[in-house]
């Protein structure tokens, strides 16, 4: 059975959900604006490249060409 690959939204949807941090605090250390996150984790918007680098490295997350 294959494992179903997730997203990079939901990657990083789950790092925020398992970090034990609430949006604020993971807004305010990645230097994104609260609203922004806070309307990403809802599902209610997408993020843009830049703000989707700083959560990369604020997870210390990387992206990588997917192995077929």
């Amino acid at each position: 059975m294959s494992k179903q690959k997730l997203t990079m939204a939901e990657q990083l949807k789950k790092a925020i959900r398992h970090s034990g941090k609430t949006v604020n605090a993971i807004a305010v250390e990645s230097g994104i604006p609260q609203p922004v996150l806070h309307r990403f984790v809802k599902g209610d918007r997408d993020l843009t490249l830049t703000t989707a680098e700083k959560l990369l490295r604020y997870f210390k997350l990387e992206l990588r060409k997917e192995d077929s």
